[in-house]
């Protein structure tokens, strides 16, 4: 049974979990099962113009470094193990860093090594669901290499306003490009942001209008769980970008620290907003099981008031349903040879009914 249970694929619903077994000794390399096969785009780029190709020799790679101010060198599928460690070995890049990016779900970080930074963060898509997709980012020297699990349009933006050579990404250095990188990263939290507000609001209107049904704790629960594995990815993000700000940092010039600045602004602003939608989320959820208890209340008043008003009427009807012989005894339901005795027993209990009604509608019980 439990054999089972670790062979067949699981849906992490709280974020993918490092895929490491136990015993296995540190930096050991291994291929996640149905990874992608490993391509390499290299885009090199000055004031003046660039170039780029899909990368097939690595023994090329420092070509392209003489030749060109800024490099960017993007892997994109972590499916061969051989070539990401002989991109590891030309780069300078530990294979402790190599193996978090290959295992994926690791918490964000930032690690300097002698050769390069090394910073390691998650991305949010709305497609249409939530995902997270893990991007590292490695920067040495004039180079700047990404390594992202699959093919996807996360950075498709930023290497089209450089071949475009929009902006001044042309005329900065590697590490304008390494911010260029995290603040597209940071940006794709704000859409994130407003589809979940939007769907706050949507569901807000349904408690509100009393049209919600039970499906509405079912689907704040989901929104509470997601913008939970938004902010498992937010916290760290937000001491990365504050660590690259840091003067001991020799990697970053003097001239990115205001773009920096800029991007971790929006990060305390992206977690001031998931913050904010998390303490809603959990506030409708409040007050949807409150407006159930209310409605429930509402019928269970309703009921009680119509039980009260038939009480009496009950018991009318009770006491006139005994079957005690009337010759026996003068006492004995007297009433049944009345001739008026069934018109007496219906107007009394009418009597008895609109009585309870008015008494209970001037207290304003209903």
């Amino acid at each position: 049974m439990f054999k089972n249970l670790l062979t067949r694929p699981i849906k992490f619903r709280y974020g993918h979990v490092p895929t490491i077994e136990p015993g296995t000794p540190p930096a050991t390399l291994k291929a996640r099962p149905g990874g992608v096969a490993t391509t390499i785009r290299v885009l090199a780029y000055s004031p003046d113009g660039y170039e780029e190709e899909t990368l097939e020799d690595l023994s090329t790679v420092q070509d392209w470094l003489d030749r060109w101010p800024v490099v960017w060198f993007q892997v994109v599928g972590l499916g061969d193990v051989d070539r990401l460690e002989q991109i590891g070995a030309l780069f300078g890049l530990h294979p402790l860093a190599l193996e978090d990016i290959i295992n994926g779900g690791q918490r964000p970080i930032m690690e300097e090594y002698d050769k390069g930074l090394f910073i390691l963060v998650n991305a949010v898509t709305l497609d249409p669901e939530l995902s997270t997709e893990q991007v590292a980012i490695f920067t040495s020297g004039n180079a700047v290499v990404t390594f992202q699990s699959k093919p996807a349009p996360l950075l498709e933006p930023l290497r089209d306003r450089i071949i475009k050579g929009r902006g001044r990404s042309r005329r900065m250095k590697a590490d304008y490009l390494t911010y260029n990188v995290l603040d597209i990263i940071v940006d794709h939290y704000f859409p994130m942001a407003e589809h979940y507000g939007l769907l706050l609001e949507e569901l807000e209107d349904q408690i509100t209008t009393a049209s919600g049904d039970g499906r509405i704790v079912a689907q704040l629960h989901a929104i509470k769980r997601e913008l939970l594995t938004v902010r498992r990815s937010l916290w760290p993000l937000r001491e990365i970008v504050a660590g690259l700000l840091s003067p001991t940092l020799d990697i970053i010039s003097e001239d990115v620290y205001p773009f920096l600045q800029d991007c971790h602004q929006h990060v305390m602003q992206v977690i001031e907003i998931v913050t904010t939608y998390n303490e809603a989320a959990s506030s409708l959820s409040d007050l949807y099981l409150s407006s159930l208890s209310n409605s429930m209340n509402a019928v269970m008043k309703t009921l009680t008031i119509i039980a009260t008003i038939f009480i009496p009427l009950t018991f009318v009807a009770g006491i006139y349903g005994m079957n005690f012989n009337p010759e026996r005894s003068p006492w004995n339901m007297p009433e049944l040879d009345w001739y008026w005795g069934y018109p007496f027993a219906l107007i009394l209990m009418v009597g008895v009914g609109l009585c309870m009604y008015v008494y209970f509608k001037r207290k304003k019980w209903f």
